[in-house]
């Protein structure tokens, strides 16, 4: 079925795709934004986001049935609190060739809400990184074109944080900074002058507003993101971008819509609009546009591009490099070190900060050199062992019971974020033989870590149990999980920007070579990945293309 004619379609509401629609409709243009999973209207639709512990069936936990039902969400992430937040993965599996943890969230918003909200700036030493060191491929930007866009998703999303004029973490707009509590700066003076004051801790910069923006409280403090903020806090599409791409009157908004191909036409080598299964009815529509943006997530926009234009190249649209689906990388993560923080047993906090501390990169700069590439850094915080400490100490009696109501000891733990290096043979394709709930072929998924990430897991564990030292703390404990691809849900690349249409998917403003009217801006654009969390990166990258596309549209070059 043939439907009305937009002047752009974007794919997927998450983070990049809530931008592309705020952008677009702030623009002028009348827009589609399709979303394959359900609404999720903001503030109604938080259904446990006030509910007390004892509200619960579960008491916030999880079950048998659940895990029978999620067997890839309880390898970390399952509980009864925001389980309506993440895929049904009965009804959408895929194929772990390797072990890959694929945490999904299928509605309206998607991960942004329950995304970690940290929000850094990349820099040029990560934008350079490749071409010094003869990694895959060049990015084609450079921190100077992604400046100003920073700025601009920024002061939308209301990013908190402290200027603190590290080259490696540039600076951006800030609202003021959520304070660190006695033990973090406990630790955090105990660098200033320690390891050649080339390892700063500062508070984490994060997208929960210190101060109100237009239709949002400030932070309650309250730290149950996850859960959908009712006084809109903290960035998602429903709190931020939707609202204003709603206020322009020239957004659609259609949850339940599969999209399941780009419609190409190779005459003109331009996309014409996209083919949507509606995931209730599966009746088909064709949406016809000027000019399609896929922020549908990383490894589902390539599924999406490798669906697409077969006719022409049989591995899909954007594929005559040879490189759509490779290059698939994630962050490591889940090592680091904890330990005992003493002298500070009458002092205490202030409600439940939704944040914490941050050491920035600093293996591998300034004349630091180690035996591996790139670097990490750290994401953790100091806080009072509460009551749940009686479970382990297993005691009895009202003396037991009285000491168990007051505060335990101060502890202070971080776990380290590291860099994961592009490599061709990590990928993703297409799984014929399995099929989803509405009859779709899924993706299969090979990907994993190499030498250089287990070279530098032995810094990752070992720097911050000397920073512990150097701070004083006691009964120091070193810790490695293990960690698996996917499992820090930021997956980046297999449709990456680059200079040449012979090495990459999309060039310079993350249009796709072979069509020039399709943009991809989500984190399948990614050349690397550096050691900052992605999004505020997803953000910025999409607002810019954004403004080139409107620009190109204008100019009749779409």
């Amino acid at each position: 079925m043939q439907s009305m004619r937009y002047d752009a379609i974007v794919v997927g509401s998450g983070i990049s795709g809530g931008w592309a629609a705020k952008e677009l409709t702030e623009k002028g243009l009348r827009v589609l934004l399709l979303e394959r999973g359900r609404n999720v209207e903001h503030v109604k639709d938080y259904v446990n986001a006030t509910k007390a512990p004892w509200e619960y069936l579960h008491r916030g936990g999880r079950t048998y049935a659940m895990e029978q039902a999620y067997p890839v969400l309880k390898r970390d992430l399952l509980n009864e609190k925001n389980l309506a937040f993440w895929v049904n993965e009965k009804d959408s599996p895929y194929t772990e060739i390797k072990r890959f943890d694929w945490y999904r969230g299928y509605q309206v918003g998607g991960r942004s809400l329950t995304w970690g909200r940290q929000s850094y700036r990349w820099s040029d030493y990560d934008f350079e990184a490749n071409a010094k060191e003869g990694i895959a491929i060049d990015w084609p930007i450079r921190y100077s074109d992604l400046a100003p866009w920073y700025d601009h998703v920024e002061t939308h999303a209301g990013i908190s944080g402290s200027r603190d004029g590290l080259p490696q973490l540039p600076d951006g707009q800030y609202l003021p900074p959520m304070p660190l509590n006695c033990g973090e700066e406990l630790v955090a003076g105990s660098l200033k002058n320690a390891f050649g004051g080339k390892r700063h801790m500062i508070i984490g910069r994060t997208a929960n507003a210190t101060k109100p923006l237009e239709g949002r409280a400030p932070c309650q403090y309250r730290n149950a993101c996850w859960l959908g903020c009712p006084y809109g806090a903290y960035f998602s599409t429903q709190s931020s971008t939707l609202p204003a791409a709603v206020k322009t009157g020239k957004l659609t908004l259609k949850p339940w819509s599969i999209v399941t191909e780009v419609l190409y036409d190779k005459d003109r080598k331009r996309a014409t609009g996209v083919r949507v299964l509606d995931a209730v009815s599966e009746k088909t529509t064709d949406y016809a546009a000027k000019v399609i943006f896929i922020c549908a997530s990383t490894l589902n926009s390539t599924w999406l591009l490798m669906r697409s234009a077969t006719d022409v190249w049989p591995d899909g649209l954007g594929s005559s490099s040879g490189e759509l689906g490779h290059n698939l990388m994630d962050h490591h993560f889940r090592c680091g070190a904890e330990g005992t923080l003493p002298g500070l047993d009458d002092k205490y906090y202030y409600g439940r900060r939704p944040n914490g501390i941050y050491v920035p990169r600093y293996r591998n700069l300034f004349g630091d050199k180690r035996d591996y590439l790139r670097g990490f850094g750290y994401q953790g915080a100091a806080s009072r062992e509460g009551w749940t400490r009686a479970v382990k100490e297993l005691g009895v009696g009202a003396e037991f019971k009285d000491e168990m109501s007051l505060p335990g000891p101060w502890k202070f733990g971080a776990t380290a974020f590291g860099e994961m290096l592009p490599n061709h043979a990590n990928q993703i394709g297409i799984d014929t033989q399995k099929k989803d709930k509405w009859g779709l072929p899924v993706l299969k998924i090979d990907c994993a870590t190499g030498e250089n990430e287990r070279l530098m897991r032995k810094d990752m564990i070992n720097d911050m149990a000397e920073m512990l030292e150097q701070a004083g703390a006691k009964s120091i404990k070193t810790f490695d999980t293990g960690s698996y691809p996917g499992m820090a849900i930021h997956e980046m690349g297999t449709a990456r920007m680059g200079r040449d249409p012979k090495t990459s998917v999309l060039n310079s403003h993350n249009q796709v070579w072979d069509a020039p009217n399709v943009f991809v801006t989500d984190g399948s654009c990614m050349v690397s990945t550096a050691c900052q969390n992605p999004s505020l990166t997803y953000m910025a990258l999409t607002a810019r293309a954004v403004d080139f596309a409107v620009n190109e549209l204008n100019r009749r070059n779409l």
